[in-house]
């Protein structure tokens, strides 16, 4: 992807997860320029690390004690809960020089669990601050320290490659010499070379599927960058088949024992799916309960959870449908449901009123 494009994912990511994005990229590319223009852009303060430069005490803090109990100072860069939301810019990953401020910062970069706080050591950091590691690839052409696989799997690897139209437009925003815009416009090849390959060997493991599934849960990214930004977290290989399988899905109706069974499972589909293939999910859901009219607590839950979902039109079709069937009619007529398929049955009144 080219530096707009990182931006494009870098916003989805920052504000709407808590994971890692790693930009991976030969130098001057503008992989820190564009962290700053995002920070910019989503009015974020931006806090800068050079991890080439500092030591395990730069990033814990210096001890000092308190009675018998051990403390660490907190270091002057962490921004605390008072401070305005902040992007922690963990720049030069690996290039730290000693391998103890890799170990110290590996705790840093990974994503909290779920519900918890990213720490570093006896430092947390408040939920609304994120982190976004860059590094140059590890392709022979830079003095870097090779990142093992643990580390890897904790962040969302994005590659970015030089792109003319990106600099020229960077370039036109920034007023640079026009004589120097004028030569590179007819002579390209001569802004960057690409370096080696970029890939850090992605692989699918349960905590990559599990990025995965936050990311889908949570972002929206361009058509073309979803193939990029997942290869960077399972693998390019994993990433093509799982968005094929996706693809094939989507081209059929979710079925109705799915619906009424498997309703967490399909949600997302349900609610994406075009109004022909949601009308064949709707009917069939109305010819299975003919068949299995009594509901059990959680397709009763499913049932309503998927009405919910239906545009209005379609709701109250189904909704009429529905009440042609006495088991489910008095389920629907339950105190509880009225949120969902009240308007529905009023509207229904009063076009049997209007007919009669």
């Amino acid at each position: 992807m080219n530096i707009e494009q990182m931006k494009t994912v870098l916003k989805e990511i920052v504000t709407k997860t808590s994971l890692t994005p790693c930009v991976v990229g030969h130098r001057g590319v503008g992989k820190s320029a564009g962290i700053v223009q995002v920070c910019r852009e989503l009015g974020r303060r931006y806090v800068p690390l050079r991890l080439g430069q500092m030591e395990v005490g730069d990033l814990v803090g210096i001890p000092y004690r308190e009675g018998t109990v051990m403390h660490w100072s907190r270091p002057s860069w962490w921004p605390t809960g008072d401070d305005p939301e902040t992007v922690v810019h963990c720049d030069e990953l690996n290039r730290a020089q000693q391998e103890d401020t890799l170990q110290a910062i590996f705790q840093f970069v990974e994503p909290p669990m779920a519900g918890g706080q990213r720490a570093l050591h006896t430092h947390t950091l408040d939920r609304k601050h994120k982190v976004v590691v860059t590094i140059n690839p590890p392709d022979g052409s830079y003095q870097v320290t090779p990142l093992d696989r643990a580390l890897i799997d904790r962040m969302v690897m994005l590659y970015v490659e030089t792109d003319y139209r990106c600099w020229a437009h960077h370039a036109e925003r920034q007023d640079f010499d026009r004589g120097v815009r004028e030569f590179l416009a007819v002579n390209q090849e001569l802004l960057a070379r690409q370096g080696g390959a970029m890939e850090l060997q992605a692989e699918p493991t349960e905590r990559g599927w599990e990025m995965v599934s936050i990311l889908r849960q949570q972002c929206r990214f361009p058509g073309e960058l979803e193939m990029e930004v997942y290869a960077g977290i399972v693998g390019q290989e994993a990433a093509i088949a799982f968005l094929r399988w996706q693809a094939e899905r989507r081209e059929r109706p979710v079925s109705p024992g799915e619906v009424l069974d498997s309703w967490p499972a399909v949600a997302e589909r349900v609610r994406q799916q075009r109004d022909d293939l949601q009308a064949v999910t709707l009917n069939g859901i109305v010819s299975l309960l003919r068949e299995e009219p009594n509901l059990t607590g959680q397709r009763e839950e499913h049932l309503m959870n998927y009405l919910d979902c239906l545009p209005r039109d379609l709701r109250f079709a189904m909704v009429k449908e529905l009440l042609k069937i006495p088991p489910v009619a008095l389920t629907l007529s339950k105190d509880e449901h009225d949120g969902v398929v009240l308007e529905a049955i009023r509207n229904i009144s009063s076009e049997a009123g209007r007919h009669g």
